[in-house]
Order: C-alpha cells, then structure tokens, then sequence
C-alpha cells in the first residue's frame, strides 16, 4: 500500500471507532476526520470544503424543510385521520399505523415522520391496553422501511445516488429504489404489524422530568364552512373524539353555558369551551373545522373595549410594543406559539388577560389554559389566572420575552403544537406532489425542483420564513459536507480497491453472489452503530470498487449499500428514530435486538434476491 493508501484507511477506521465511541456527535467527529485528511496532505487544502457544494446537501436540507411544512399544514393528521381504523384490534391499528408511517417516509424525512405519527402511536397503545414500546418500536422501523423506497427518503439514497453519477453512469432516479425497496418495505411491515410487535419487550415509559401539562381549556369559534355547522353537541363529541377532546361549555352571544345540552344545535359564531391534550390540540381544530377564538386575525371592536383599550393607553405604551390592530396586520411568520407557566411570585396571578389589556398592551393573544385539577367555563379573557396554571400565548418573540419577564412567568421547553391554517394542508401536498413529479420525470433537477417547492411553502407560508433554518437538521448537512470528500478520496488513493481485494480474495474468493451478500451484510452491520449517511458514503467507494474487479454491473452493488445503510434495528444509536423512541418507550440498549435481529435477517433475504432479479450483475 502507498503512504496515501495506508493513511486514509486508518484515517477511517478511526473515524468509525469514533462514530461507534459515540463520545462526541457525530458532524464533529466528521470535521475532525477532513481536517486530519488536509493536514496529513491526501485532501488539498483548496478542496477541503468541497463536499458543501454538493447537490446532495441542498437536497436534505430542502427535504427537511418540506417535510417541517406538510406537519404544519396539518397535511398527515388529515391523511391519519382517514387511514387510521377507529375500532380494531391491536394488529390491525398497528398495521394501519405502521402503513402510514411507511407510506409518509417515502417521500418526507422518515424523522419527522415518526415524531408527527408518535403521539397517534402512544395513544393507540394506550386503547389497546398494551406497552408504547410496542407500538413505537414497530413505528420507528416501519418509517425506516418507508425510506429506502425512493431517492428521497432517505439521505443515504442520495449519496448513493451520486457516487453512480461519479462513475458517469448518471445518477439514480427518483423511483429507480422502488422495485427493491417497496418490496422489501412491503414485506417488513407486514412483518412487524402480524409478528415483530409481539417481540418487543414490556417496559414501562422512563420520560420523566418532562412537565405536564394536564389538559389546555381552549375557545374555539365555529366559523363558516365548520363540519360542526349543523351538527348537534353529541356529534359534534363524537367527532372530537379522535382527537381525545370534549366539549366542556359553550358561550352563544354573551351567555355561558356549563355543561350544554347534547342535543343542543351548533351554529355560526358559537364560542365553544373544549378540553384536550397539547399534542391534540391541532388535531382538534382541524378535524372538526374550528379556529382559536383568540387567533381570529379580525379583532373584534367589543373585545377590545372588554380589555379597557383606549387611546391614551395605547400612546402611553413604547413605539416597539404594537397595538393589537398593528400585530394583525404584521405577517403570519413573525408569532409564534409559546407556553408560560404562572409562577408563585407572578404579578399575573389572581389577573385576568382583560384587567391587564394582555391584547391591546402587549400584542399577544391568550389561547388556552391548562389547570390542573379544576374547570372552568369562564372566558379566557375574564378568567382568573393563578399560580401554576400553564398558558398556551401567541405573539412575537419579542412581546412574549417582554411579558414572561415583566409578569413573572416562565417560557417551558418549546412544544410542537401546531395550528394549521385552513387551505394550507392541500397547497402542502399539491406542491409536494409536483416537486416529486417534476424529478421523477427528468424534468428538473431533484435539487432544483426541491427548492422551489421550499420556495413556493415560504410564499405561501406554509413554513414560517422565521422557521426555515429552525427546521434543518445542520448536524447532518455537516456531517455530510466533511465526510463526502475523505469517501472520495478513498477512490482517488485506490484504498477502495485495496478494501476490495482483501474482501474478493480472502472472503468471498471472486463469487459476486457471495460478494454481494458481504457488501450488504458489512453495510448494515456498520449502520447499526454509525449514521447512515456516513455508512454509504464509506461504504460506496468500496462497493464500486468490488464492482469495478469482478467486472459486474456496480448498480446492484450501490443497491445493496443504499439497503444495507438505511436498515438500522439492532441498536439505539444506528439510527435517530430508535433514539427518538428510547425514552418513551421505556428501552434499554438491549431491547432492540429481539426485533431487529429478524428484521435484518428478513431484509437480507428479500432483498438479495430482488437486487439480482432488478439489477442483475
């Protein structure tokens, strides 16, 4: 071996016993590795970042963002309200729920796939009496599965993708990872839902320290066009449902009711007082077709003279604190929604949001309440606030900020509660559905025709501009951009084919089939304890190298890496969605194996012979 050879091996083989350590995250232990490779002279110092300029980056990150915009726009809670069963048995809401997952990690990050379906997974378990870990595992793989169906589902299908254009072939198609890995999705979760499940052991969920938050009372005003229009109180229960909500009172012009009647007519403008989870709420509102009182952006006149606005008022306040009419008019993406909690000392406490003109002060709307323990029917406005009540606000940044600290409260660990505005689920899906197309047909670029789909969410604002950046995961484009450049460089040096000599010679003694079974077997066994990006783009150097000596088609090869790399079920660490689901789901580092273990075996033995039958070597 040459001293280029020789050094970017250990170079990687560092790298990797770094990555499996696990002491340090994994986008420093990549930078590290490049550096290290600029230092020791086998990367120019000039082409040091170069793998920041790749498509790829631009590909996941845009894939985030997308992603981030179709959980706002409340697009996959109306498709799970239509595919999940309302009444069966265990196996079958497991196989509906891990469909679903499968199906939405196609073509978003099958992350933020898992996070969005998470909630619907515990309280599925919690219906069926049985462990969340034995419906969140299945998930966290099934999502997973879901991944290696299209190019991009996961970002080990675009590396490898691109290692196929470095070889001149050009690079891989949006669906050409369909015949292998919708067959290989296919048959895993139709494992998972009848078999895996019952695999899984029972633990009890170890999430605490987390703050609970009990139920939100929240207003919501049936606007026109509501489902709810029409209906009478016991449907319109009926329909709440789903989304674990229950209607508490109702307030129709100016007079409160406790309790209504169930066979009480809703009608336009009807105020009512519903309770339900934080992790529900959006799922509520949109379900039923009902909008936050308070969010209304036509405020109304009475609600201000209810706060005891007035003119002086107003001017007393500092230029940089708005009037409510002023925080109307400013753009959607500049508020956010924030919880506080009343602290024992707050100067809000034994107020209400009209004594202290909350509105036409600071600028910021009160949507709900969360006491624990009592209930009220009182409006939100007029109710009294006590210590240790939890307030669901919505304002800017800064307005929040400025009343937490002025008013003793304090901001919780920000929760995704989402408050999808209506129109924007099916402007989400129809752009999403064209960027795809438009790649799939060889119209455009996979990373132009990502971002402008991103493009088209910010104008539309679907994805708040201010939450853009927010919504990337930068750990990953990191690793990525550092780690691309030390993979190709392992082409350039020849230690690819060093790699694949000692593995054609020693091991699989020139067979392909054998060969092809090693590259996918080696590559899964990597993923179980590195990032899967990383994984491939290690791993398809070698392959085109194994490739490249047998003199076989190296297609079937980077299949097998771009299978092997995204099936990670033996470890905690192999993966995020096996991280997201540790804690509640209550596992230990050991668990994961009872499943993992027949799935990998599963996969191996669907997806050799798929890969041969699809892309004969």
């Amino acid at each position: 071996m040459t001293y280029e050879q020789s050094t970017v091996i250990v170079i990687v083989l560092a790298t990797m016993g770094m990555f499996i350590w696990g002491r340090w995250r994994h986008d420093m232990v990549a930078a590290g590795s490049l550096l290290v490779c600029v230092f020791v002279g086998i990367i120019p110092a000039a082409d040091a970042f170069s793998g920041f300029s790749h498509p790829a980056l631009m590909t996941v990150a845009c894939v985030l963002v997308l992603s981030h915009g179709l959980q706002l726009s409340g697009a996959v809670d109306g498709l799970a309200q239509r595919v999940l069963p309302k009444s069966s048995s265990p196996t079958v809401s497991i196989l509906a729920l891990v469909t679903l997952a499968a199906l939405l990690s196609s073509f978003m990050n099958n992350v933020g796939a898992l996070a969005l379906l998470m909630p619907l997974g515990i309280r599925v378990a919690q219906k069926h009496g049985i462990p969340a870990g034995k419906v969140l595992m299945p998930l966290s793989f099934a999502s997973i599965l879901g991944g290696t169906t299209t190019l991009i589902g996961t970002p080990s299908n675009l590396i490898v993708s691109d290692f196929r254009a470095g070889t001149g072939q050009g690079a891989f198609g949006m669906f050409d990872f369909t015949p292998v890995g919708l067959v290989v999705a296919v048959v895993g979760v139709v494992f998972i839902a009848f078999v895996g499940w019952r695999l899984v052991p029972s633990r009890k969920r170890t999430d605490t320290g987390k703050f609970d938050t009990a139920s939100y009372l929240t207003e919501v005003r049936v606007i026109s066009g509501s489902k709810a229009l029409g209906k009478t109180v016991r449907e319109v229960e009926q329909m709440l449902d789903q989304a674990d909500a229950q209607i508490v009172g109702m307030v129709r012009n100016d007079f409160r009711v406790s309790a209504p009647h169930p066979g009480r007519i809703i009608r336009e403008d009807d105020i009512l007082i519903i309770e339900t989870e934080p992790s529900s709420l959006a799922l509520a509102l949109s379900h039923v077709g009902l909008h936050l009182e308070e969010s209304l952006p036509n405020v109304r006149a009475e609600n201000h003279a209810a706060e005891g606005g007035n003119e002086s008022d107003v001017q007393a306040r500092p230029k940089s604190q708005k009037t409510s009419e002023d925080k109307d008019k400013s753009r959607f993406e500049d508020t956010l929604l924030q919880e506080l909690v009343v602290m024992p000392d707050s100067f809000f406490a034994g107020q209400s949001a009209t004594e202290i003109a909350l509105r036409t002060r600071y600028g910021i709307n009160l949507l709900a309440i969360s006491r624990q323990g009592r209930r009220s029917v009182k409006r939100l406005r007029s109710t009294m606030i006590r210590a240790g009540d939890v307030l669901l606000m919505q304002g800017t940044a800064d307005a929040l900020a400025v009343f937490a600290s002025e008013f003793g409260c304090l901001p919780l660990v920000t929760r995704d509660i989402r408050v999808p505005i209506r129109g924007q689920a099916v402007y989400g899906a129809a752009i999403m559905f064209l960027a795809v197309l438009l790649a799939a047909l060889g119209l455009v670029p996979v990373a132009i025709s990502f971002a402008v789909a991103v493009l088209a969410f910010m104008v539309l604002r679907i994805v708040p501009v201010r939450s853009v950046y927010h919504s990337i995961d930068w750990s990953v484009i990191v690793l990525l951009g550092a780690l691309l450049p030390v993979a190709e460089t392992m082409g350039h040096t020849g230690a690819a084919d060093v790699i694949a000599r000692f593995l054609l010679q020693s091991v699989a003694q020139g067979q392909p089939e054998i060969c092809l079974t090693l590259v996918l077997v080696l590559t899964m066994l990597m993923t179980d304890f590195m990032n899967n990006a990383a994984t491939a783009a290690v791993m398809s150097p070698i392959a085109l190298s194994v490739a490249g000596q047998l003199g076989v088609n190296p297609d079937g090869f980077l299949m097998a890496v771009a299978i092997g790399s995204s099936c990670a079920f033996m470890t905690p660490i192999g993966h995020q969605n096996n991280t997201l689901i540790l804690g509640p789901g209550g596992f230990r580092f050991g668990d994961y194996w009872r499943m993992g273990l027949p799935t990998d075996l599963l996969v191996i033995a669907v997806s050799l012979p798929m890969i041969l039958r699809v892309w004969p070597l």
